[in-house]
C-alpha cells in the first residue's frame, strides 16, 4: 500500500509530481505518446484503446497489451523513459513477477509426467533436512496449490519503500526457506490455501535437486527453447539489470517518482524472477493451454482447485470469473512492473500485458480493472 503523501501528490497530476522528484523534467520534454493499436476483429477495441490513452499518467508510465483468440488487438502507449520521453517499446522486456510460477509449475509437472517426481511424494523425501521434525509430511502437490502450510520466508522489505534501500543485496533461496522453517508450520498440510512465494521457492529447490541442474537452465531447455521464447531469461545470479531493450519501471517512494528498474531479485527465484516479453508470454500461454508444455493428465492439475474453503488456485494458475466467463491465468508484479497472462480454457480470448505501474506492488485491482477487464468485455 502507498503512503498518504503519495495520494496527496497524485491529485496534482504526473507532471507536478515529476517536478517534485529526482527524475524531474520540463512538461514538454515527456509528452504523452499516442497509443498504437492493431485491428479489432473480436475484442472491444474502443475500451482497450481508452484504457491506454493518455499515458504516461499518475498510475502508469507505459502499457503493452496483446489480446488474441477470436480476433486480435495490439496496443502500446506511454514512454520508455520519463527523462527523455522516448516512446515505449512494443517488444520491451520486463520483470514478469509471479508469472514465473507458471513456468515452475510446468517444469514440476513435466518431471512428474516423466516419473521423476511423484506429486504425492513429500518435501521430506526429496529435500531431506530442509524441514524440521515439527512439520508433518508436505507433498509436492500441496506446494503446487499453496496448501503446504508453510509460513512466508525471509524478505528484504514488505513494501517497495522498505525494499528499495536493500535492492542490491542478496537473499538466497535457502535463506528464504530457513526463515520460514524457523517459524514453524502455519497450518496442517492440505488444510488451507494460502498464496505465497514460499511454496514455489521450495519447488525451485526441488527441481534443482531432482535434475542436478540449475532452475534457470531447466526453464531454458524445457520451456523457453521448445516454445520459441527467445527473449525470456532469468538474471545471472545477483545481476540487478534487465538486459536487452526494455522500458524503465518507476514507483512512488516518499512522494517522489523513483526509477526502480535495477533490482537484485535473488530472493524471488522460482517464485518471481522471470524476465520476458509480451510475445513470449503469449507463446507460453497458448502453448500451455494447447497441451504443448505439459502433457495430460498432469496438465489437469493446473485447472484443478484443491478441496479447501475459498480455493482459487490450481498448480500455477488462478481461476477468475468475469462477465460470465471462466478465465484462467496468473498475475505478477515487481517494483515498476505489473503483468498478467489470462485466457478462456478454449483460447477464444487471450490476454497478455505488461504495465509499468507506479504502484505495481499495491493490490493490483485498479490496474486490472483498467487494462485487463476490457479484454473480456465481449
Amino acid at each position: 500500500m502507498r503512503r498518504n503523501s503519495r495520494s496527496l501528490l497524485l491529485a496534482t497530476g504526473l507532471v507536478a509530481a515529476l517536478a517534485a522528484g529526482p527524475l524531474a523534467v520540463p512538461a514538454s520534454a515527456a509528452p504523452p505518446v499516442p497509443a498504437s493499436a492493431g485491428a479489432t476483429a473480436g475484442p472491444d477495441g474502443e475500451a482497450l484503446a481508452a484504457a491506454i490513452a493518455g499515458l504516461p499518467d499518475q498510475d502508469a508510465t507505459a502499457a503493452l497489451l496483446r489480446v488474441g483468440g477470436d480476433g486480435t488487438w495490439r496496443g502500446t502507449a506511454g514512454v520508455r523513459d520519463v527523462r527523455t520521453g522516448a516512446p515505449a517499446l512494443e517488444n520491451g522486456r520486463f520483470r514478469a513477477g509471479s508469472v514465473t510460477k507458471v513456468v515452475t509449475a510446468s517444469i514440476v509437472l513435466q518431471l512428474a509426467a516423466q516419473g521423476r517426481i511423484d506429486l504425492d511424494g513429500t518435501v521430506q523425501r526429496y529435500l531431506p533436512g530442509l524441514l524440521t521434525d515439527e512439520f508433518s509430511p508436505i507433498t509436492v502437490r500441496q506446494l503446487l496449490d499453496y496448501t503446504s502450510g508453510l509460513r512466508p520466508g525471509a524478505s528484504l522489505g514488505d513494501t517497495v519503500e522498505d525494499g528499495y534501500p536493500h535492492r542490491f543485496e542478496t537473499l538466497t533461496p535457502r535463506q528464504v526457506v530457513a526463515a520460514s522453517v524457523a517459524q514453524g508450520p502455519a497450518d496442517a498440510p492440505g488444510a488451507r490455501q494460502e498464496y505465497g512465494n514460499i511454496h514455489y521457492t521450495v519447488l525451485g529447490m526441488l527441481i534443482e535437486k531432482v535434475t542436478g541442474d540449475t532452475y534457470a537452465h531447466q526453464a531454458e531447455v524445457r520451456i523457453f527453447r521448445p516454445l520459441g521464447m527467445r527473449h525470456s531469461s532469468f538474471p545471472a545470479g545477483a545481476d540487478p539489470r534487465i538486459h536487452g531493450p526494455h522500458n524503465r519501471g518507476y514507483d512512488w517512494i516518499d512522494g517522489k517518482l523513483v526509477d526502480v528498474t535495477d533490482w537484485n531479485m535473488t530472493d524471488r527465484f522460482a517464485a518471481g524472477d522471470l524476465i520476458s516479453t509480451n510475445a513470449d508470454l503469449e507463446r507460453l500461454l497458448v502453448g500451455l493451454f494447447r497441451g504443448r508444455v505439459v502433457p495430460e493428465p498432469q496438465r489437469t492439475e493446473m485447472f484443478t482447485l484443491p478441496d479447501v474453503p475459498g480455493a482459487r488456485y490450481g498448480a500455477g494458475l488462478e481461476r477468475f470469473e468475469l462477465n460470465g466467463r471462466v478465465i484462467w491465468g496468473k498475475t505478477g508484479s515487481r517494483p515498476g512492473y505489473a503483468t498478467v497472462i489470462a485466457a478462456t480454457r478454449d483460447l477464444s480470448r487471450t490476454l497478455v500485458y505488461s504495465v509499468d505501474s507506479t504502484d505495481a506492488k499495491g493490490d493490483g485491482l485498479a490496474v486490472a480493472q483498467r487494462f485487463a477487464f476490457p479484454a473480456f468485455n465481449r
